[in-house]
């Protein structure tokens, strides 16, 4: 994985051939379902519409994503990347109801189909531009470290592995004449979808949520400090949370009360240096304080206004003079 946020720019282009891709697989999809009147390729051809407004979606966030910090956004705008996602899951889940329910129709009135051999032939063509597509915007993805273009990346495959379904289908029906197989292969199609799209909106959601770096990431920046734990220093107060590509750590180094200001900001430097060899794309803030202060110990929840306060109604009050009444 590559440290490359002064580039997200560079990514919007792979947001362009997305569209591409999704404009051309609603042509060719939109053809097969017409000549062979496949239910199932008209669940393909539906998804690729979806595909067509994650990939817009997507476009127009990374050009967000990619403005540089200002006064109103002081740590970015990284978040952008997880609307697009978002919006990208709510409309797989939108598609899939649709799917379900043209499938639902045509269980109930089957009817049967024409010019299969080219209608497969056509939707063959749609799936290896998806999965090409695919494998350039997984590539790109993680060496940016984008989870607009992973998740997009993971929804055309997501396609390819429902067009293969959709293609069983319509072959099944081609070799028994039972035309309830259509429709069949349609139901789990969109089951299929549903699953893609909850996990993208979890996923969106989690991010917007300020969820901790994941436990490979924390992992590694705790080895990173653990090197300068000698001498009396300790660290707590340690937080960590995602915007799109930008990780934040932040934490308080506790050091002897006798050091110098200079030789405990040497420690942060350090600290703060290795923190950023160990985890990629992160903004370090570190705070000094004394181990010697008492109010050092104060501040480790987050909130400590509301800690201090805690520790006050706990405290034990004044003796009362239980005589005076």
């Amino acid at each position: 994985m590559t440290s490359s946020l002064a580039n997200r720019s560079s990514l919007i282009r792979y947001a362009w051939l997305s569209v591409a891709a999704a404009l051309v697989t609603i042509g060719l999809k939109a053809a097969a379902y017409l000549l062979t009147g496949s239910v199932g390729l008209l669940s393909d051809a539906l998804e690729s519409f979806v595909n067509l407004a994650g990939a817009l979606m997507a476009l127009s966030m990374l050009s967000i994503a990619a403005r540089p910090a200002d006064e109103d956004h002081p740590y970015g705008h990284g978040k952008a990347e997880y609307f697009s996602s978002g919006v990208e899951g709510s409309l797989i889940l939108v598609a899939a109801a649709s799917i379900g329910y043209a499938a639902v129709e045509r269980l109930l009135h089957p009817r049967g189909l024409e010019q299969v051999g080219l209608g497969l032939a056509i939707s063959v063509v749609a799936s290896l531009v998806n999965l090409v597509v695919a494998r350039v915007l997984i590539r790109v993805g993680r060496r940016y470290d984008s989870i607009t273009l992973e998740a997009n990346a993971q929804h055309l495959l997501t396609d390819v592995w429902t067009s293969a379904g959709v293609l069983i289908g319509v072959g099944a029906v081609a070799l028994t004449g039972w035309q309830r197989l259509d429709p069949f292969v349609a139901l789990l199609v969109a089951a299929n979808i549903v699953w893609t799209g909850v996990r993208l909106v979890r996923r969106s959601a989690l991010g917007l949520m300020d969820t901790a770096l994941a436990v490979e990431e924390q992992a590694a920046l705790k080895r990173a400090l653990q090197p300068h734990l000698v001498d009396g220093v300790v660290y707590h107060a340690l937080r960590t949370r995602q915007a799109g590509a930008r990780r934040f750590v932040s934490l308080h180094v506790l050091v002897p009360g006798g050091w110098t200001v200079h030789r405990g900001h040497e420690l942060l430097e350090h600290i703060e240096a290795d923190i950023r060899q160990a985890v990629p794309n992160v903004t370090v803030d570190t705070h000094l304080e004394s181990l010697d202060d008492p109010a050092s110990w104060d501040d480790v929840s987050l909130d400590r206004a509301a800690e201090l306060q805690r520790a006050a109604a706990t405290r034990p009050g004044p003796p009362t003079d239980q005589g005076a009444r």
